[in-house]
């Protein structure tokens, strides 16, 4: 199960949580506050009432303009192998590209990402492996949405789904009075087929991301606490601890 969890976790950032860094998001400095205000206040369209497109200017606005973080639970199946596994801990993401998801349960590692390499961290084993961050999520592979949601229409076929019930964390509340986005890739892919956003109304914080490959895999992501702040770039950078087992993911 751990070997499930921790190996497994690159299928999961390939699939859903990475940012795509462009040349344009990197020269661009957001207007945090504006953005922020601009989401918080203005009154939201009942979901029958707006389009894909409208709801993705919106995401845009609020979600590239500033730093976040969040609490997370992810359930993730594998369904050939009737294997089902829990983890949660916390994320942060810094635009343009940078992230950093520390898991606390059931054992801590942690994925870090400054845009350019990545890093995966298991101090149990104090064993770190290295990659690209680029190989593994870029060209629509990674969930765009979370650092430039203006790049979803060039690397997906976008509509309004039915909103959906949350089942996670032992929880099934409907999102009757948000907002469901069905992301399918342009691009075949195996790993991901598709990618559904559940969003919340009026907020607009993403509540919950699923994902779907061809071969019935599932990964169900919750998030709790959503927090707008300026994150240090340093929190995106990992120093390797002296002695560590380093493995590389293109070897």
């Amino acid at each position: 199960m751990k070997n499930f969890m921790f190996f497994g976790v690159i299928f999961i950032w390939c699939a859903v949580m990475a940012g795509i860094v462009t040349p344009q998001a990197a020269a661009q400095e957001p207007d945090r506050d504006a953005a922020r205000k601009t989401a918080d206040e203005t009154p939201q369209p009942a979901a029958s009432e707006i389009s894909h497109e409208m709801l993705l200017q919106k995401l845009e606005k609020r979600y590239n303009a500033a730093d976040f973080s969040a609490d997370f639970f992810q359930e993730s199946t594998l369904k050939a192998m009737d294997i089902t596994d829990t983890a949660s801990g916390k994320v942060w993401f810094k635009h343009p590209g940078m992230m950093r998801w520390e898991y606390e349960t059931p054992e801590n590692y942690a994925i870090i990402s400054d845009g350019t390499t990545l890093w995966i961290y298991r101090p149990e084993d104090n064993q770190v492996v290295i990659g690209d961050a680029m190989t593994y999520f870029s060209n629509g592979k990674g969930a765009s949405f979370l650092s430039n949601f203006s790049l979803i229409q060039d690397a997906y076929a976008v509509s309004l789904a039915e909103p959906a019930t949350q089942n996670t964390e032992n929880q099934n509340t409907a999102n009757q009075d948000g907002y469901t986005l069905k992301l399918v890739p342009i691009q075949k892919q195996l790993d991901l087929a598709a990618i559904f956003l559940n969003i919340d109304n009026p907020s607009l914080d993403i509540t919950s991301v699923r994902t779907l490959n061809d071969y019935e895999d599932e990964t169900r992501i919750l998030f709790k606490n959503l927090r707008f702040e300026a994150l240090d770039a340093g929190l995106f950078k990992f120093n390797i601890p002296p002695g560590a087992d380093i493995l590389k993911l293109d070897e």
